[in-house]
């Protein structure tokens, strides 16, 4: 037995926040104790409010959520092409880690071309756009939601702590919902999706100037970890069973935590909700027109929908001269933005 065998026989899990600090966390869901199990809708929206994030049990079918974890591997995983991906807003060929698992994450499930992938994208936008997933939605936001962007995650790409709403949010500020919603069972050295309850409530300074995340990203990361420790403010890692959905606000402090278990995925998708009523902003600034197409009855941005040629050619020529296009994207951001 490994020394990680051991620890998954305890209750909690040693592992370091972002802040440098060692923090337990737990390894499985205790349906004694948990304390989102005895929440209902109000109490969700109100626990939500309060600390900026809340967990909802089995929101989404565990059936539902297998399908859309089969198809990526069936479909996506064996592919060698150029998708785009989260962390880049680039086309890139997958990136592995040690433990096999598709590293740079798949950005908008929705564009996907259909001909190539038809059970993954209609598998996953069954689960992003699910009934039940779409009410919690709309009693957090007091109206229908938009569905504005999405990813697929397999492995863990230890993402920085950040807020949301310095790259898109609703035009009020603070209205975007995200949505983390398991695939499988997540262990807790697999790069847990963590959050800093009540950091929603700091103001902290608006993108542009000395933080514009197109130039000056290094300082911003660096003002967030300031934050959290001269808030005192503490990391939280909740154990997700498959069918959990984890709900944070845009101005919630939040990311992934390191893997130290690599032969565990973290299979998972993503979604970000802005009010029907108001439009979509990015880096604090710029009004972005959505594409919207109704998918089981939810309105849902297309961006860059491979299934229209047009689409599928300016991704070919991102793929053939992508540092013209990757200055011209950042320049483009520094004089919107600015």
């Amino acid at each position: 037995m490994t020394a990680l065998d051991g620890l998954a026989c305890e209750k909690l899990f040693t592992i370091t926040a972002p802040e440098g600090k060692p923090i337990a966390v737990p390894v499985a869901v205790e349906d004694g104790s948990d304390p989102y199990l005895r929440l209902d809708p109000a109490g969700h929206r109100a626990y939500y409010e309060q600390h900026g994030y809340v967990v909802w049990r089995g929101l989404v079918d565990d059936a539902r959520c297998g399908e859309a974890k089969a198809a990526f591997v069936r479909e996506v995983k064996p592919y060698s092409g150029f998708l785009y991906r989260q962390a880049s807003g680039n086309p890139e060929r997958h990136v592995l880690t040690e433990g096999g698992h598709v590293l740079n994450s798949i950005l908008n499930v929705q564009d996907l071309d259909a001909s190539r992938f038809p059970s993954f994208r209609a598998a996953s936008l069954a689960v992003i756009t699910d009934r039940r997933l779409q009410a919690a939605v709309e009693s957090l936001l007091g109206e229908r939601g938009v569905l504005v962007q999405s990813m697929y995650f397999e492995g863990n790409p230890s993402t920085w702590a950040h807020q949301d709403t310095y790259y898109l949010d609703s035009a009020d500020i603070g209205r975007m919902v995200g949505a983390w919603i398991a695939l499988e069972d997540i262990e807790p050295g697999a790069g847990r999706f963590y959050v800093y309850p009540r950091s929603h409530r700091i103001d902290m300074a608006r993108n542009g100037g000395d933080f514009d995340i197109a130039f000056h990203h290094d300082r911003y990361k660096r003002l967030v970890l300031d934050l959290i420790q001269s808030h005192g403010l503490e990391c939280h890692a909740p154990a997700l069973r498959r069918g959990d959905v984890m709900f944070w606000n845009s101005r919630t402090i939040h990311g992934s935590l390191p893997t130290v278990q690599p032969r565990a995925s973290r299979s998972s998708l993503t979604a970000h909700f802005i009010p029907a009523s108001r439009p979509f902003l990015q880096y604090q600034t710029i009004e972005k027109p959505l594409r919207l197409r109704e998918v089981n009855g939810i309105p849902v941005n297309h961006p860059k929908d491979q299934n229209r040629r047009v689409n599928r050619v300016v991704m070919f020529i991102e793929t053939r001269i992508p540092d013209a296009f990757r200055l011209g994207k950042r320049l483009a951001i520094k004089l919107l933005t600015s």
